[in-house]
């Protein structure tokens, strides 16, 4: 039985998980992910009692039970590198016994909802629109460094955006993943737009956003915009969808994302002020998870 390394499964004195501080007994098996700390506060505003509330840099975790289930959320902080700490961490925390360092002999399996914001691609994802992440254009590269990345992916969606985009050999390798259908199914219902979303490595240039230095590609967006497979086009821009999806695949877990639009690139407009309006997405989330 495989053994994990001190310096590879890293366990700090009080029995935590390195970066998450959080113990095994602390994780629910329903997580909802959030990029900023501060949205934390305002999914748990809805629990009806808490276990914990632990802060760890950008990671603030808080257990507790919404309508009778038992639910954990999270901050990820800002980017795929940082989903990659997470979600290596919480499979850890299920599936890992941290007396032994040994994987549990019955694994279980996650359900991890990710609720963030995007930039919407497309006529039909204006500014408010909710957008759930059916499949996910990895930007990031983070899949490439794990096995069974072929088997997980879509292939021939890989190759045809590839060709599509005339893609750039020095970028990282993009690769296409689905999120978990059942839970998108339950998730989206029927008021959310089913989309394809590209995680971006950068919220700038690799978003096609030019400020002082010019893009490599100044034509990357209309050629995004106007790219469609087998029916599908590319609604939205993100950071975190890709690295999550593919990660919950390899491990077993189950995960999708849900995002709410707050500036539509087409149509060149943005609020601000969303911080108060992504409330009824939480709701939404909160009483499908």
């Amino acid at each position: 039985m495989k053994r994990f390394a001190e310096s590879e499964l890293i366990i700090n004195a009080d029995g935590s998980v390195f970066h998450l501080h959080v113990r095994p007994e602390q994780l629910a098996d329903k997580i909802i992910l959030v990029g900023d700390p501060g949205r934390v506060e305002t999914v748990a505003a809805h629990f009806d009692q808490r276990e914990c509330d632990i802060a760890s840099r950008e990671f603030h975790t808080v257990t507790g039970t919404y309508k009778g289930k038992r639910l954990t959320v999270l901050s990820t902080g800002i980017g795929c590198d940082n989903i990659d700490i997470v979600v290596n961490e919480l499979d850890a925390l299920a599936n890992i016994d941290f007396n032994t360092r040994t994987e549990k002999p019955r694994l279980k399996s996650l359900e991890m909802v990710r609720i963030g914001t995007c930039g919407g691609l497309q006529p039909n994802t204006p500014v408010g629109t909710y957008i759930n992440s059916r499949k996910s254009i990895g930007f990031d590269g983070l899949l490439n460094f794990y096995a069974g990345r072929n088997e997980a992916c879509d292939l021939d969606f890989e190759r045809a955006f590839c060709e599509h985009m005339n893609w750039n050999p020095q970028l990282a390798a993009p690769y296409v993943i689905a999120a978990d259908e059942e839970l998108s199914e339950r998730i989206a219902a029927d008021d959310m737009v089913k989309g394809v979303t590209i995680a971006c490595g950068g919220f700038f240039g690799p978003q096609g956003r030019e400020l002082r230095i010019p893009l490599a590609d100044p034509d990357q967006n209309r050629k995004v915009e106007d790219f469609e497979y087998q029916g599908w086009k590319i609604t939205n821009f993100e950071m975190e969808s890709s690295a999550l999806a593919g990660l919950a695949k390899l491990m077993g877990h189950r995960a999708t994302t849900c995002c709410m639009v707050i500036a539509n690139r087409l149509a060149g407009e943005a609020n601000t002020g969303y911080k108060g309006s992504i409330d009824g997405l939480i709701k939404l989330v909160l009483d499908r998870i």
